[in-house]
């Protein structure tokens, strides 16, 4: 331990005054303000290799060195948006030749054909499209939970719950996600959310909800006993101080919900989308930036968001191995598809097997593990029946675990 010390005390030496201090106040146990994370966010050479440093030995007090991951499949139903987000490059109007809007059957087919192939989660989302109403989602959400009793639907946007509640025909918010949650909706993904700050969202996306709305929907959620997910897009137009004020609202929306299950810093892919092209965003994150989300992420929201997830469909393959080095303890899920950030431009594909996962996680020197979306620790159909031949058949389910501490 004493080797350990004198080692952290050879790297904070050669970090600068103002950087140094806020690593010995994290160290300390204190809790970090939003100067503190903007100082953090503007960190480059050794000072962020010590945030890198610093972070991933949070992450291993806050929870050890398992790695987790989850096997589910992205179902994204529609491309037919008319909300007009300038980061966007997956949206169609619905008179566009490669405009979609999948059936009820379709969903449920590709739902069906995830869990035979070992997933325990769905995650849903699409474009707001015009022609629905709040009860179709409403009706999705039960036909899955028919057909599918323990797939866990992780679902709904709070800007489709905008939406949907929106057209609700005067339900209250906590009456709308009320019925969803009944008819087996499990979380809400904290997607919509970009930056937290209004000055910035009238740039990104105008007719999107804004930062009030957004909180109050994802408060509401939390209140009616639906967890949620919490995120941050960056890399585009806005600045270190934006993204430490956007954390310092999570972070307090946790202290008094506990409805946040991790954080997933979400970098922006600008290829094909209008805020590159035509309003003068940087070309997307950079790997620094990437390192410094993920790291900041975990020094800035510890004790209260402990699991901080790597995004491979954004970061690659190597560089979420180096996040992980750098604070991450989750590598998100197979996805199976994903077609938001595809269109946008990315290239690091729609899918991966938890095998390839697993791989990449022993590679660095870490322990995988499959998880539920809430975070229990789930046994794959392989490994019980390595455990008890007599317990599974080949077509036997897993149910999924108990609410944890995650997703």
């Amino acid at each position: 331990m004493s080797n350990s010390l004198n080692l952290l005390d050879h790297l904070l030496r050669d970090t600068t005054g103002p950087v140094r201090r806020v690593f010995e106040k994290s160290l300390e146990g204190r809790e970090l303000d939003v100067a503190d994370a903007e100082i953090l966010l503007d960190v480059g050479g050794r000072d962020l290799q010590v945030l890198c440093v610093i972070a991933d030995l949070a992450r291993a007090d806050d929870v050890g060195d398992d790695v987790s991951y989850v096997v589910n499949r992205n179902i994204n139903f529609t491309n037919v948006c008319y909300v007009g987000c300038s980061f966007c490059g997956f949206s169609r109007h619905k008179h566009e030749e490669d405009a979609y809007d999948r059936s009820l059957d379709d969903v449920l087919a590709r739902a069906s054909e995830a869990w035979d192939l070992g997933a325990s989660e769905v995650c849903i989302q699409g474009g707001i499209h015009p022609n629905k109403d709040g009860f179709w989602y409403r009706d999705m959400i039960r036909a899955l939970k028919m057909a599918l009793p323990d797939m866990h639907i992780h679902a709904l946007s709070p800007e489709e719950i905008h939406f949907g509640h929106e057209k609700s025909g005067g339900m209250s918010l906590a009456d709308y996600l009320t019925m969803l949650r009944d008819e087996g909706l499990g979380t809400v993904p904290g997607t919509a959310a970009e930056i937290l700050d209004d000055d910035v969202r009238r740039i990104l996306s105008p007719r999107k909800l804004m930062t009030a709305r957004w909180i109050e929907i994802v408060r509401t959620a939390h209140e009616v006993g639906l967890r949620s997910s919490s995120t941050l897009m960056y890399g585009h137009i806005e600045t270190s101080r934006q993204i430490a004020t956007h954390m310092d609202l999570l972070r307090d929306l946790q202290k008094q919900t506990g409805g946040f299950t991790e954080f997933v810093p979400l970098g922006f892919i600008h290829h094909n989308t209008v805020l590159y092209r035509e309003q003068g965003a940087r070309a997307g994150a950079s790997m620094p930036e990437d390192l410094k989300l993920v790291a900041v992420g975990r020094l800035f929201l510890r004790p209260w968001i402990k699991n901080i997830q790597v995004s491979w469909v954004k970061m690659g393959k190597k560089l979420s191995q180096v996040g992980l080095m750098s604070g991450a303890n989750d590598f998100g899920g197979t996805l199976m598809e994903e077609s938001i950030s595809k269109a946008a431009g990315s290239e690091h594909g729609d899918h991966m097997d938890a095998p390839e996962i697993e791989r990449l996680i022993t590679e660095i020197g870490r322990s995988p593990y499959e998880r539920t979306t809430t975070y229990a620790r789930r046994q794959s159909p392989v490994q019980a029946e390595e455990a008890d031949p007599s317990v599974l058949g080949p077509s036997a389910r897993i149910p999924m675990g108990s609410m944890g501490s995650g997703y």
